[in-house]
């Protein structure tokens, strides 16, 4: 075989070159030299290991692994280059056999040596499909990891420069939106599997308070896509903003989610999705909670001397009474109890509360607290309010206690 070494290996170019067109590039001198470095080594190879069939091919592996590597980083699939090693093993066995007749080679050692070309091509084949996956994975690597520091920057607060974000995201091959949600995520998902996501979500699950941007959220079918992409997970999606306000959209996504965790606002059944923008009177409400309870204090001191359970009932009644315009009948039909004894608690009502109740500023905060109040309520455990000094509360300084 060695004498005819140079002969089939332009053979074997020629071929490759008109069947593979990725190869044919017959004009770029560095390319076709590549090629034909790549076909002698093989061939050279090839007749010493039938020369030394114990001999250990790492060497052309490695250099195939090689070429798997570089064909990854070309962007191309391994199908030519396997189509080129079918090419060329084709020729090889073509030249092989007309050798043998001319020199009388025995069929049995001729099958040896056919034999030997489907396992060597078999070999450089997996080489080359490893250095491929290796490259791949180093690849995929390294862009998640461009991603993970785009989150980051997205969700900063302050943000980072136009620049900065338009730089990291072109390198991490994320097209840049023009809106997106921020996504804040329970820290386990339900079913216990890894979520997937499409390929335009950035998405970090390592983080200590994990978090997604999803891009142009109120685009057509955008939003069920969110719904699937998030399916078995407890998740918070913040409202549309545009990208440079990406720390908006996770902190209302945040706070939205620690109100959810304390059963404030209510968590669908096996997980799912909820949205920032349709709690947003409880967001407020619950914005400062000292605030909140500093009020609650004021305003609800009037009930600070009675039981726990008066101070629910009458809690409850005011609430409904002022949700329903004052109709005492509408109050009985919401809470469900005859009409006369609302009006008992009423009239309980306006002796601790007097005048206050005639006030629409005060009305008005007895019905915040009295809100705050219900969804904490609804909550686990109970929620002490203090009063605000004893000029709220009276010489003893009692508390105002929430129960569920």
């Amino acid at each position: 075989m060695r004498p005819h070494l140079d002969e089939v290996a332009d053979d074997m170019i020629q071929e490759i070159q008109a069947r593979v067109r990725e190869y044919d590039r017959q004009g770029e001198g560095p390319y076709s030299g590549i090629l034909r470095m790549a076909v002698e080594r093989v061939l050279q190879y090839f007749v010493d290991r039938v020369a030394e069939p114990d001999s250990e091919p790492s060497s052309v592996t490695d250099f195939f692994r090689a070429i798997g590597r570089g064909e990854a980083g070309e962007g191309r699939s391994l199908d030519a280059m396997q189509t080129a090693m079918r090419v060329g093993a084709m020729i090889a066995w073509r030249r092989i056999t007309a050798g043998a007749v001319n020199l009388g080679v025995e069929p049995r050692t001729l099958g040896a040596v056919g034999e030997a070309i489907m396992m060597f091509q078999d070999e450089l084949a997996v080489a080359a499909a490893e250095g491929y996956a290796q490259a791949q994975a180093a690849v995929a690597g390294e862009m998640q990891r461009r991603r993970k520091r785009l989150l980051d920057l997205l969700l900063a607060d302050p943000p980072a420069t136009g620049e900065a974000i338009a730089d990291l995201a072109a390198a991490a091959r994320w097209p840049v939106p023009r809106t997106v949600a921020a996504v804040a995520l329970a820290r386990r998902h339900s079913d216990g599997r890894p979520p997937a996501f499409p390929q335009d979500i950035l998405v970090d699950l390592s983080r200590r308070n994990p978090a997604l941007i999803f891009p142009d959220p109120d685009g057509p079918g955008r939003a069920r896509l969110v719904d699937r992409a998030l399916g078995g997970m407890l998740a918070v999606v913040g409202p549309t903003v545009p990208l440079a306000e990406a720390h908006r959209s996770i902190a209302w996504a945040r706070r939205t989610l620690g109100l959810v965790e304390r059963g404030v606002i209510e968590a669908p059944k096996n997980a799912g999705v909820i949205r920032s923008v349709e709690h947003m009177s409880t967001l407020i409400l619950f914005q400062d909670e000292d605030l909140i309870n500093g009020l609650a204090g004021i305003r609800l001191a009037p009930l600070a001397h009675l039981r726990p359970s008066q101070q629910d009932r009458l809690a409850e009644t005011l609430l409904a009474w002022l949700q329903s315009g004052r109709n005492a009948n509408e109050v009985a039909m919401r809470l469900h109890v005859h009409p006369q004894t609302v009006r008992y608690r009423l009239r309980q009502l306006e002796e601790l509360f007097g005048d206050q109740l005639m006030d629409p500023d005060l009305r008005f905060d007895l019905e915040i607290v009295l809100r705050a109040r219900e969804l904490l309520a609804e909550g686990p455990g109970e929620h002490i309010v203090p009063a605000a000094g004893k000029a709220a509360a009276g010489e003893s300084g009692e508390v105002v206690t929430f129960r569920r």
